[in-house]
């Protein structure tokens, strides 16, 4: 594990604050992960933190069809199938491998709007 307890507090934070600009998304641990819920129910995203020994502190969340493949080829440092749910399209990207957060706002937003009822969708667009 070459990140520290300061790098996941970090992290969680600037989830947090990502997070936070979306309509009804909430956060609790599921797991022994922070994960980000939309209506308590749907997972928007989850931190893991040394996920079973892998060693990495990475965000996992849901994404559109194909986008998988195309992170997974496009930067394999960085992005990966996560175990669980990376066969159901959902990726895995490494916050311990100097993360573009700007990168990380627009993957959540993606995964937001994949899990979202429409209405909340609605209520995000209309805000921005």
């Amino acid at each position: 594990m070459a990140y520290t307890e300061q790098d996941v507090a970090d992290a969680t934070e600037r989830l947090r604050a990502i997070t936070a600009r979306l309509p009804e998304v909430t956060e609790r641990l599921s797991h022994g992960a922070v994960t980000f819920f939309v209506r308590e129910k749907r997972v928007v995203a989850y931190l893991t933190d040394d996920h079973h020994g892998d060693g990495r502190l990475a965000l996992t969340c849901p994404a559109p069809p194909g986008v998988q493949e195309e992170l997974l080829g496009s930067d394999p440092e960085r992005f990966f199938r996560p175990p669980y749910v990376g066969h159901r399209g959902w990726i895995g990207l490494r916050l311990d491998v100097e993360p573009d957060w700007d990168e990380v706002t627009g993957l959540i937003d993606e995964a937001y709007r994949r899990v979202a009822p429409v209405t909340l969708v609605r209520q995000l667009d209309a805000s921005t």
